[in-house]
């Protein structure tokens, strides 16, 4: 098994359950109601019971196992942080990896609860880390080829992950650290240090508002959960790299849909392609999503021409016509939120220092939230990402 490869586990938990962890270990759902410990579910019970029910080889069921991830970043930690608002309450507790050579019992290749998820014994569940780890690095998941669920596998551990594996406490924010360390102080001895970590919370790594409604980020839009998220393209149909190629994979009809606009003439330099896509974003990534209440309608996709052939450098000036364009148009579309990367920045070859205050320029003024996503190709100087740099008047 290819230990180097495995940094730790992961468990998904409240933050009031964090003391009574840190006392007795990360206990099984069953240990929970024998003892009786008060604990705070981060899912619903009719979400979770489906556990009682799956037995593994040696007939036990899922109830009688703690249960750790092998990537924390996955659709249950989507759900239950951003879908059902509870960012500031969820912390996620990195486990010492030699839980699976001293107390593990079992490896899921999945979501263990999914009866599509073979769960194998230890010896040869170990086997099979090499592709769970290639599964664990995605960036994104789909329902195609079972990613979904594949990216859930977990390290099963009968009754009791002692509190002495636990190895750090990751949280979203510094708002949510300060919270946690609060939370420790009622934990005698040493406790484990508490990790800032917004990219497993699906958090940009920096956020800035430069107006009530304008902000800056850096991370991953894909996760912003604005309504609409545009993506950058060409005017002959090529998505070759960057962010046109993860929609490509990760959303292969709004693909279908920007070849089609582009035979069509309808996606054209000053002209974005609004695809007003009917389902969720957040029902296609979020945990057991037929049971959400919360989550929003609709995900558009606005297809943003930069450059007319996919060799070319990106074009400002077309750039300033889309703008023009979409500011005249933003209301009466519907556009409710926006997320925008920084338009032919990176692959385009444009300099932020051009592009930065020619968006804000024009997204200013939108009465809209609008989210810019800074290029990450290299670092930015910070006098570029001030309000003074960027919403100084032409």
């Amino acid at each position: 098994m290819p230990r180097r490869s495995v940094q730790q586990l992961y468990y998904i938990t409240h933050l009031a359950n964090l003391p009574s962890i840190l006392d007795r270990g990360i206990l099984s759902h069953q240990r929970i109601e024998d003892e009786g410990i008060p604990f705070v579910p981060v899912y619903d019970a009719a979400i979770v019971g489906n556990r009682r029910s799956r037995t593994v080889g040696d007939g036990r069921n899922l109830w009688q196992f703690a249960n750790l991830y092998f990537q924390p970043r996955n659709p249950m930690l989507f759900r239950v942080a951003l879908v059902e608002g509870r960012l500031q309450d969820i912390v996620v507790l990195g486990v010492d990896r030699d839980v699976l050579n001293s107390l593990a019992g079992y490896i899921s290749l999945g979501n263990a609860a999914s009866q599509q998820s073979e769960i194998l014994p230890l010896a040869e569940g170990q086997k099979a880390i090499p592709e769970i780890l290639k599964w664990s690095d995605n960036e994104f998941w789909t329902q195609e080829v079972g990613m979904k669920r594949k990216i859930m596998s977990e390290v099963l551990v009968p009754g009791v992950v002692p509190p002495d594996y636990i190895r750090t406490v990751f949280v979203a924010n510094h708002e949510a650290s300060t919270v946690t360390g609060e939370a420790l102080l009622a934990v005698p001895g040493t406790t484990p240090p508490v990790v800032v970590e917004p990219r497993m919370f699906f958090q940009p790594a920096l956020q800035r508002q430069l107006t009530p409604q304008l902000s800056l980020a850096e991370g991953d839009m894909f996760f912003s959960r604005l309504q609409t998220l545009t993506v950058s393209v060409n005017t002959v149909g090529v998505m070759g790299k960057g962010l046109a190629s993860r929609a490509k994979y990760q959303f292969p009809d709004v693909y279908v849909r920007y070849q089609d606009a582009c035979r069509t003439k309808r996606i054209q330099m000053g002209k974005p392609y609004l695809y007003k896509r009917e389902s969720s974003l957040d029902e296609e990534l979020a945990d057991e999503p037929g049971t959400l209440t919360s989550a929003n309608g609709e995900t558009w996709f606005l297809l943003f021409a930069t450059k007319h052939h996919w060799r070319q450098p990106a074009d400002i000036q077309g750039i300033e016509e889309g703008l023009r364009w979409l500011e005249a148009r933003y209301k009466t579309e519907g556009i409710t939120s926006l997320a925008m990367p920084a338009l032919g920045c990176g692959l385009g070859k444009l300099k932020w220092a051009d592009v930065g205050p020619l968006m804000c320029r024009y997204l200013r003024s939108f009465e809209i939230p609008v989210r810019i996503y800074l290029p990450t190709e290299s670092k930015l100087p910070p006098e570029q990402l001030t309000k003074e740099f960027l919403l100084a008047e032409a």
